[in-house]
């Protein structure tokens, strides 16, 4: 039988992405999360994670169990909560990027209110440079969004290439100098293009400032303005645009859940997993994706 001790420490190191960051999320020492992590690898025989002094791997083992895992997990939470009868009162303050706001997210928040009736779940939807201040002043408990080349600390859901993105129907000879749309400051995708559109020597004009990713997917489509955006946004009606047409490569974007320490089977925390569990991984599933142009 696998033991869920170490069950948490190898979802842990995979979720923090280190031995370091896993130990001081679970208030352990880091030999002793490398020491679950080794009698997890001879209970199943089979190497879960390749380790470098830089980083560390989860190998086509450790992907199959993974899943499994986090399951486990999950279903020995629900037990407890069921028999004990934990009461679930309180108001939950999100902040959620424009990236999230779709249909996965609010299925994972509404499981989570069916499951516990005394909680409230209340969602701002903005971008993460004005929604992280707000966390750290405490008007949100907590965040979910996209960074590019930052360094605030979060838990990574997953990371996508920044691309830019055109209208399949009009011409690749772009114009100059470049109309671009444009989430408002602070936007880490903002950001990243302008300043590698500066570095490139690049000129550029804000065409359009959008509020919303389906105006700045709007504003792609029509030809109006080049849009930098995760790839997973790219619709059938756009194309990738690239080093061909002169431009430069953007960073990728790292998608991250922000929080602040927590203690377990709090409802915060409880939230948090269930984001974790119901999402980690899956919302980099692209649409059907639009082409680069031959």
């Amino acid at each position: 039988m696998l033991d869920p001790l170490l069950l948490r420490s190898f979802v842990a190191v995979v979720d923090e992405g280190g031995f370091s960051k896993a130990a001081a999320h679970l208030n352990l020492t880091q030999s002793a999360v490398s020491g679950h992590l080794h009698r997890l690898e001879e209970q199943i025989g089979k190497p879960l994670l390749r380790r470098t002094t830089r980083s560390v791997e989860i190998t086509p083992d450790g992907e199959r169990l993974i899943g499994y895992a986090r399951a486990i997990l999950a279903l020995n939470r629900d037990a407890l909560a069921e028999l004990t009868r934990a009461p679930f009162q309180g108001r939950i303050r999100l902040g959620v990027s424009e990236d999230f706001a779709e249909l996965p997210l609010l299925r994972v928040l509404q499981t989570f209110v069916d499951r516990h009736s005394g909680a409230e779940i209340d969602v701002q939807v903005g971008i993460p440079g004005a929604l992280l201040p707000l966390m750290k002043q405490g008007t949100l408990d907590l965040v979910i969004g996209s960074q590019c080349e930052a360094r605030e600390p979060g838990r990574l859901l997953w990371r996508e290439p920044l691309v830019w993105g055109w209208s399949a129907q009009a011409s690749r000879n772009l114009p100059a100098p470049l109309p671009l749309a444009l989430f408002p400051e602070p936007c880490p995708y903002r950001e990243a293009a302008l300043a590698r559109l500066a570095q490139a020597g690049m000129a550029q004009r804000t065409a359009m400032v959008c509020t919303s990713m389906a105006s700045l997917r709007a504003a792609a489509q029509a030809g109006f303005a080049l849009a930098p955006m995760p790839a997973s946004q790219i619709t059938p009606e756009l194309v990738v645009l690239n080093a061909e047409q002169g431009l430069p490569v953007l960073p990728d974007a790292e998608f991250r859940l922000f929080a602040p320490a927590v203690s377990e089977r709090t409802m915060l925390h409880l939230l948090i997993e269930a984001i974790m569990q119901g999402c980690v991984g899956r919302w980099a599933a692209p649409r059907k994706r639009g082409k680069a142009p031959a």
